[in-house]
């Protein structure tokens, strides 16, 4: 075969892979585009008006993981599913949920976030497994308005509704973050929203609060913030746990 003829058959192999590039490219983006507007546009309209069935606590503040306890106590919320999201430490959420005399099972510590946008970035796809239409997120006054702005970007990106619910703080809870922050934040969730219709980030450090070792945490020494009011709870458990 003459050169002329191979260059010829090497351009035809080109064109070939690059129009079947284009097309799965195009395909892809078809993909995306029609996953995010019927999720925006048809499912979370109708999830609006469903009842919650999922709740999201955001780290930042025990007074939060006290509510979550409160209303996981409630009957009408004992089989829904919790997810606490980098809160406090995992003993010190056993605790408040003992207390509280909260059921435990299908209640969730997910330890990957350490941002506002890592909440939602690693658990919506929990909440999504659990088939979740409408989610309770539990945070702070003064964490919003960007709470609830992510909330509504990666969660309606899903079709999955949301209600904020904002327990009374005793003080300055620590995630209180400037403008330019929440500003980052809402344009990276924007592009993360038409990502996400494709791509399900895993989270391994999830652990069920079930299996929070007491025991082991008090061997191994730990504290709880002073508005949870653990302390003396925690010595008392300490005392029986050395009997």
């Amino acid at each position: 075969m003459s050169r002329s003829k191979l260059d010829l058959t090497g351009r035809l192999k080109k064109k070939k892979w690059k129009k079947r590039f284009k097309l799965i490219f195009v395909l892809l983006i078809g993909f995306i585009l029609t996953s995010l507007v019927f999720n925006v546009l048809v499912r979370l309209p109708i999830n609006t008006n469903h009842s919650v069935d999922g709740i999201l606590v955001l780290g930042g503040s025990i007074r939060r993981e006290i509510h979550a306890a409160e209303i996981a106590s409630q009957y009408e919320y004992q089989e829904v599913p919790i997810i606490v999201s980098q809160g406090s430490k995992p003993p010190c959420i056993k605790l408040i949920f003992q207390r509280e005399q909260a059921r435990m099972h299908k209640v969730w510590i997910e330890q990957c976030a350490y941002s506002t946008f890592d909440n939602f970035f690693f658990c919506v796809p929990l909440l999504q497994k659990h088939g979740v239409h409408k989610v309770k997120v539990i945070t702070s006054q003064s964490h919003l308005p960007r709470a609830k702005w992510l909330s509504q970007i990666h969660l309606g990106a899903k079709g999955i509704a949301v209600e904020v619910d904002t327990p009374r703080e005793n003080g300055v809870p620590g995630n209180h973050e400037s403008d330019l922050k929440t500003f980052l934040d809402v344009i990276r969730s924007l592009m993360w929203a038409v990502v996400s219709q494709i791509i399900q980030p895993p989270c391994f450090e999830v652990t069920p609060l079930e299996d929070v070792n007491l025991t082991e945490w008090y061997d191994k020494g730990f504290s709880c913030e002073y508005q949870g009011g653990l302390s003396k709870l925690g010595q008392q458990n300490q005392s029986k746990s050395k009997v």
